[in-house]
């Protein structure tokens, strides 16, 4: 561990680390030095983080949006009244100060005595979802990745042998760090609604690290992909394979009704936006369509009309936590070049602020990282 110190206090290794030490704004999260590192348990493995991503759980956890309380868009500030007891994705409070950031690329350090000892030099990517190790299924008993327990926005993070996965891929640290969360989560929203080759889907927000991940995703699997974006990163959203884009301006309504226009009524419907715009997006489905969700940044409350549901046997899908087996899956399609990387910037942990900042602007392409090497 060379890059760690010794505390005056306990004598023990220390780290760099953003600590989140509450609920509110960027002000809340203080870099420091005399982080003690963890010790891996008899089943972890210590990772020396190289870089690790920044995705909207870091946000909406600090902010307090999981509340049922809050109903506003996923703006990063405005919650002041949102109850803390209900604050994270789990519906539970968050235990201060904490560590976060779920999107690691680094090199195992050290294992306990139960963890693979090859792991050790090897560089890894880590899954970010948590699962009890003797009861995978029980999705009560699933925790994530700087939510539950410590992240990697630090120079070292311990986490179960079973989650760090090495790959083999040339790609630098920081875009290897672009695919935990977002890829993971288009992949498994994909699986969900069983998309096939042949099919089309519309992605709504597809300039975003979950969108763009849909788009190589569904492209991967030969779908027909329709996406909406802003009209300055059209261009991008098509080079990374979208059959056609509509550019976003004005009302929702107007942007699905032009969609429809390039390719609906669709099999399918991905959707991290929600807000207002849900209902159209049903309505733009074909007869037993699927829509699945997995975020909901302009707004978690919407309104639909039911009988667009049952007259047209639509399937509605949430999609949070995925089953064995699709990680394994993400790395193979890493390793084998069949997605691409799509790196929207980079942060040192010193700017962890404004990096979060610069993500709730919703300004770049793809994905934000805060890198530590």
């Amino acid at each position: 561990m060379t890059a760690a110190t010794l505390s005056s206090e306990t004598g023990g290794p220390t780290m760099r680390a953003a600590l989140l030490v509450g609920h509110g704004g960027p002000e809340m999260i203080q870099v420091r030095d005399d982080v003690p590192v963890p010790a891996p348990g008899p089943d972890e493995v210590l990772i020396e983080v190289a870089a690790c991503g920044i995705n909207n759980t870091d946000i909406n956890t600090r902010v307090s949006w999981y509340s049922k309380s809050v109903t506003a868009a996923t703006s990063g500030e405005g919650y002041a009244d949102a109850d803390a007891a209900d604050s994270t994705w789990g519906g539970r409070g968050v235990e201060f100060p904490r560590i976060q950031g779920a999107d690691v690329v680094g090199r195992v350090v050290a294992g306990g005595d139960h963890a693979d000892a090859d792991l050790v030099g090897r560089r890894v990517m880590v899954e970010p979802w948590l699962k009890d190790p003797a009861d995978p299924a029980d999705r009560s008993k699933a925790r994530y990745l700087g939510s539950e327990v410590d992240g990697g926005f630090a120079e070292y993070v311990a986490v179960p042998a079973v989650n760090a996965y090495p790959v083999d891929s040339e790609l630098p640290d920081a875009e290897l760090a672009t695919f935990a969360c977002a890829s993971s989560t288009a992949e498994h929203m994909l699986q969900r609604i069983r998309l096939t080759g042949g099919e089309s889907i519309a992605v709504p927000g597809a300039s975003g690290g979950v969108g763009s991940a849909l788009v190589q995703l569904a492209r991967r699997r030969g779908a027909r992909v329709v996406a909406v974006s802003g009209a300055s990163k059209a261009a991008q959203v098509l080079e990374l394979g979208a059959d056609a884009v509509v550019a976003r301006q004005g009302p929702e309504h107007d942007v699905a009704a032009a969609v429809e226009a390039n390719g609906g009524p669709f099999d399918a419907v991905a959707d991290v936006v929600g807000g207002d715009a849900v209902g159209t997006w049903l309505d733009a489905l074909t007869g037993r369509g699927r829509y699945v969700t997995s975020g909901a940044i302009a707004g978690p409350i919407t309104e639909i009309d039911l009988r667009a549901v049952y007259l047209n046997d639509l399937e509605l899908h949430g999609a949070t936590i995925y089953g064995p087996g699709l990680f394994a899956d993400l790395v193979g399609y890493i390793e084998r070049g069949e997605i691409r990387p799509v790196l929207g910037g980079t942060f040192p942990l010193e700017r962890i602020r404004e990096a979060q900042e610069a993500f709730v602007s919703k300004e770049h392409f793809g994905n934000l990282v805060i890198t530590l090497s």
